[in-house]
């Protein structure tokens, strides 16, 4: 089993070493799937998913196409413009071609070195293109909160 984690890991690696940790591994090739369960950290260069579970759905390269997420999913993620946002959510889904990430239900997200935040039931942050969408499931609204810096003159 040892191999064939070293082997998967070594097959995700692009760009930026992926490093996994979780207490159990079990993964499908020709499905393209594997799955990590309990305290389940990943680590992709300034980027880091924590989960009670992570699915990682790869393509027929054995590269990924997708990372979900679910259960206490604790993420800090970077921009490419270097813009860092730490948060959390119960399910997270990462795109890593288009570099999109879907967080759901009770997210809290803090731009980190600011004041601002996102709160929502649905936020997307699309990080090429440096936007970021919320919206409400519920009765409760979007929460917007924003370190307006004026100058004092």
């Amino acid at each position: 089993m040892k191999i064939i984690f070293i082997i998967l890991i070594t097959t995700l690696l692009y760009a930026n070493e992926l490093q996994i940790k979780a207490k159990s591994f079990e993964s499908d090739q020709s499905k393209g799937i594997s799955t990590f369960l309990g305290d389940v950290n990943i680590l992709k260069g300034g980027d880091e998913l924590n989960a009670s579970k992570v699915i990682i759905y790869t393509d027929e390269d054995n590269k990924p196409i997708k990372f979900v997420a679910e259960g206490n999913v604790s993420f800090i993620i970077e921009t490419q413009k270097g813009e860092k946002y730490s948060g959390v959510s119960q399910k997270a889904i990462y795109k890593p071609l288009s570099k999109e990430y879907y967080f759901y239900d009770n997210v809290h997200i803090t731009q980190l070195g600011e004041k601002n935040k996102i709160i929502g039931d649905e936020v997307i942050i699309k990080t090429i293109e440096g936007k970021a969408k919320a919206k409400s499931k519920t009765d409760k609204p979007v929460i917007m909160i924003f370190d307006l810096k004026e100058d004092d003159k």
